[in-house]
């Protein structure tokens, strides 16, 4: 199907030109121009955000989960359209864009069916005692509520779950907080389309148009000018680490600081216990294997390092992780940069010493295959740049002297999103003590499956601790992620007529 942009941005929910355009480089067919963002955009978004969030923090549950699931209806009305220029854009499959498309508009709905609810409030009551000695207590309610305009940075590698009406966006609605989203520039195309749904959305619902509002391109003077506007009361964010800390440190540096909830990144390791190695270690390796490689190796959960101890079924994982990596097509990466970046880390773990290459593949332009390294745990121990984060298919095999030594290696890792125990029955006796260490370590631990990709529920948890993410209290997948952007109000001896509706239900 044939989509030609509009190429503007979308401010208060009219169209918006530019003084200067940038083009757009996809994957496949030609690029069309777009509206690049400045500061001055960034400061009208921001005014109509909070102009409208007088209006929107105070419409019903019921009003905002309308609002929620007429955006999934527009955006599944545009379906066709998102997977066409979706696909120029990224090259992602279009079943794996249409399934993400699946997903964006299934987290939207459960939002709207989870704040319909209620609990999410966490509504608390202690009732007056004016008789209690030696002091009355006075009468207490507390209710959850929004917080005010929220930024969004749209991510480079979900151009639906996690960019324009991603899990920030729905969360931050469903909150009751108007959204300015940041656009990619690997995808504004896509972006663009999303965009308009929420704004068609809007007018169906007739929510005020600073509901929302959407600033494509921009140099990093626009990503500094929305984190910094006084306006904007907290930020979403996923991306690089080095992108991430900038803009937390610029959050953290304001006369008001706001908080800033990065998914920054993580290597995700997964840990073979020794009975799990001998049963199944073929199956576990071709299993890693193909983890490693959805999605060209670019979900923030890829499995990207593997921890065993040599032994029984240790070659049968080797060869068979080895087999199915070095006999993989080439997969198309998003954009020239992290191919680019994807290329970096590869000479940077190569070139390590103690790493020796188990499979050499390459990475011309944005097509690459997947690469396998392996190390020992003293190695893996005495450098911590093995333990960074390549985006991309690539596999790094550390193996442990013992149990002491796989001890050793929990307990230096980073901050993680996912941690995985792959284990029989037989091993819990020697995983045991590795649960109370990984456990501080990563927001999800898994017992034999593979962390890529995050289901969207009530008890998923997907953040961890630093650089993992910026804050481990939170998660920016599942319906905790909607506390991000409320905050607590205790009201006290309050007359009833003043008290807000959702603590008279």
């Amino acid at each position: 199907m044939s989509f030609t942009p509009h190429g503007h941005h979308l401010i208060a929910g009219e169209k918006a030109a530019g003084a200067t355009t940038f083009r757009s480089q996809p994957w496949t067919g030609e690029g069309h121009d777009f509206a690049v963002g400045t500061p001055d955009l960034v400061d009208r978004a921001a005014r109509a955000a909070e102009e409208a969030f007088a209006v929107y923090a105070a419409t019903s549950r019921e009003d905002r989960a309308a609002f929620l699931e007429a955006i999934a209806g527009e955006i599944e009305a545009r379906g066709a359209k998102i997977t066409a220029i979706g696909h120029a854009e990224t090259g992602l499959p279009e079943a794996r864009l249409e399934g993400e498309r699946g997903r964006t508009c299934g987290q939207l709905r459960l939002f709207a069916e989870h704040i319909r609810k209620g609990d999410y409030l966490d509504r608390r009551h202690d009732a007056a005692l004016p008789d209690r000695a030696p002091l009355p207590r006075p009468e207490l309610r507390m209710i959850q509520q929004p917080i005010g305009p929220v930024a969004v940075f749209g991510a480079s590698n979900f151009p639906l779950a996690f960019s324009v009406a991603g899990g920030d966006t729905a969360s931050a609605f469903a909150a009751g907080c108007p959204v300015v989203v940041k656009g990619h520039s690997a995808h504004p195309g896509t972006g663009e389309i999303v965009g308009d749904a929420i704004v068609a959305a809007a007018v169906r619902c007739g929510l005020p148009g600073g509901v929302f509002s959407l600033i494509q391109g921009g140099k990093r003077d626009v990503g500094q000018a929305l984190v910094q506007h006084s306006l904007i009361k907290a930020v979403g964010f996923t991306g690089s680490l080095a992108g991430g800390r900038a803009l937390f440190d610029l959050c953290a540096q304001r006369p008001e600081p706001i908080p800033f909830f990065g998914e920054l990144g993580s290597v995700n390791p997964m840990f073979v216990m020794p009975a799990a190695l001998e049963a199944r270690g073929a199956a576990i390796g071709e299993g890693w294997a193909g983890s490693l490689m959805m999605g060209a190796g670019q979900f923030c959960t890829n499995p990207g390092v593997a921890v065993l101890v040599e032994g029984a079924g240790a070659e049968d994982f080797r060869a068979a992780a080895k087999a199915a990596l070095e006999t993989a097509a080439p997969q198309v990466m998003l954009t020239d940069g992290i191919a680019a970046a994807y290329r970096a880390g590869r000479d940077r773990i190569a070139g390590t010493d103690g790493v020796r290459e188990l499979v050499k593949s390459s990475c011309e332009a944005r097509n690459a295959t997947p690469y396998l390294y392996e190390t020992d745990g003293a190695t893996w121990l005495a450098d911590e740049d093995l333990a960074e984060e390549v985006f991309g298919p690539l596999g790094l095999i550390v193996v442990a002297r013992d149990e002491a030594e796989r001890q050793e290696i929990a307990r230096g890792l980073a901050g993680q999103l996912t941690v995985t125990l792959q284990l029989e029955a037989a091993d819990e006796e020697v995983a045991a003590p590795l649960m109370p260490v990984l456990m501080r370590k990563a927001g999800r631990l898994l017992a034999n499956g593979y962390p890529t990709g995050a289901e969207v529920a009530d008890a998923m948890v997907h953040g961890g601790p630093y650089p993992a993410s910026t804050n481990f209290g939170a998660t920016s997948v599942g319906t905790l992620a909607i506390r991000r952007f409320l905050r607590p109000v205790c009201l006290q001896n309050m007359p009833e007529g003043l008290l807000p509706e959702d603590l008279l239900d």
